[in-house]
């Protein structure tokens, strides 16, 4: 019969079964971190981005308050330092030990996510003085124009659906002239605000410059070198009008192409090039901030002006001309601006930039747009397939390809600039309106602005 082990031999063999199931559960772990690493990074990037942005571009205290609801959040740690007198940092990762990422601030340029630092050149100052919204006194709004911003502001709902609606700010303009304005608690005329993907509107308006130029052509192709496949075929007007047939996915989900864009890609546009052709260009439009993000590589590339900074071609062209003070359109690591979804401006100047529109690009006695550029920009063409059917140009109309109205409430030559969150820009031609609604509304059914903006384009023009 064979002995049984002495006390100190079971004593080593129990230490190394154990010692070994405790190696194959650390490798366990570190193979789900590695595994699990692009999402968490997908996470972390957004919470540095948004709390370098708030506290440092809109000079807000509360950049939490910017966080949409997501399991990871409750797992973030942030960190925000100025550094200097003209930057900053913010850093986030998950429990303070994984998948760290950094925002970092300059000035006129806002934040960027990296390792380091970036340095993108000297910027346009922009002079205040052109935009005649920016030093106009407060409006005194009519009363059935008060009331209609206040039914939008939720003042008839109870607390929690008001906070829920989420409205922070409404600019109503008629006639080249406020005459409604309003903001909630802890905000003013003088606080940027993110406009998500309104800033694809600002992209075409900054297209219709370089058009105006000579610079740019919407039937322009072959517009990246690697391109040697039927995407040699995508032209500036596809990419406008989302239909260049690259594979995408435009959900905002951890992982998905939209958000690794965003957040974990220095080069943004060099991601987009990489995607391979879905369908053949023109043929199905498909929403997609990474083809605007493309275009402005397009647009940066025939702007000129890369040797003072590669970031500063929109605030030389539109910016500084419309005397948009307030208006920060961050890069990515490359220094190319994110023109999908990175423009951050008062409402003031988001209502500036409704104006311009609807006065068709002439501004403070310039036309810095072709005479027919936002008739062009505004009309929607039917294709094949399409997940937005009232997606135009860089803009939505209310007007769909059979000639039926989207919302039939609106005038039907009613357009719109959208972003995420609830961000609204509506440009009334046949009222002469303007209405800037702005706020943070991820779990608001109705943001109320149709109402607002159907209720102030058929009351009589003195209000």
């Amino acid at each position: 019969m064979e002995a049984l082990p002495r006390p100190r031999r079971r004593g080593r063999i129990v230490r190394r079964v154990l010692g070994g199931l405790l190696a194959l559960v650390l490798l366990a772990l570190v193979g789900a971190y590695w595994y699990a690493r692009p999402l968490l990074l997908t996470g972390t990037g957004y919470a540095a981005h948004n709390a370098c942005a708030v506290t440092f571009v809109a000079g807000r205290t509360d950049p939490d308050a910017d966080l949409p609801p997501n399991p990871l959040v409750p797992y973030l740690r942030t960190s925000v330092e100025k550094l200097g007198t003209d930057g900053g940092v913010a850093t986030t990762s998950v429990f303070g030990l994984l998948a760290e990422q950094k925002a970092w601030y300059t000035p006129g340029l806002g934040c960027v996510i990296g390792k380091e630092k970036g340095e993108y050149g000297q910027v346009t100052a922009i002079p205040a003085g052109a935009n005649p919204f920016t030093a106009a006194p407060a409006p005194t709004a009519d009363a059935d124009v008060q009331a209609a911003v206040d039914r939008a502001f939720g003042d008839d709902l109870d607390p929690a659906t008001k906070k829920a609606l989420g409205t922070r700010g409404i600019v109503v303009a008629r006639g080249g002239h406020l005459v409604a304005e309003r903001y909630a608690d802890g905000f003013d005329e003088h606080t940027p605000q993110l406009g998500w993907s309104m800033t694809k509107s600002v992209a075409s308006l900054l297209t219709g410059v370089l058009v105006k130029e000579g610079k740019v052509t919407l039937e322009d192709k072959a517009l990246q070198p690697s391109w040697t496949d039927q995407r040699k075929d995508i032209t500036v007007e596809d990419l406008l009008r989302m239909t260049s047939g690259l594979e995408w996915d435009e959900t905002y989900d951890l992982g998905t192409p939209i958000t690794t864009m965003l957040y974990t890609e220095g080069s943004m546009a060099g991601y987009v090039a990489d995607q391979p052709a879905a369908h053949a260009p023109g043929t199905v439009q498909q929403y997609s901030s990474g083809s605007t993000n493309l275009l402005c590589s397009v647009l940066q590339q025939r702007a000129g002006g890369a040797e003072q900074s590669p970031a500063d071609f929109p605030r030389r062209l539109l910016f500084e001309p419309l005397g948009l003070t307030s208006a920060v359109l961050e890069p990515d690591g490359t220094g190319l601006p994110v023109c999908s979804s990175y423009l951050w401006a008062t409402p003031r100047d988001w209502t500036a930039l409704g104006q311009f529109a609807l006065q068709n690009g002439q501004w403070d006695g310039q036309q810095l747009l072709p005479t027919d550029w936002m008739a062009t920009t505004t009309k929607v063409t039917a294709v094949d397939r399409t997940d937005d059917e009232a997606y135009a140009l860089g803009w939505r109309s209310n007007t769909l390809p059979d000639g039926s109205l989207l919302v039939p409430t609106l005038p039907a030559d009613t357009y719109w600039a959208q972003g995420h969150d609830g961000q609204r820009l509506y440009v009334v031609p046949s009222a002469d309106l303007v209405v800037t609604r702005l706020g943070f509304s991820p779990d608001a059914e109705d943001l109320r602005v149709e109402e607002l903006v159907a209720t102030l384009a058929n009351l009589p023009r003195g209000g």
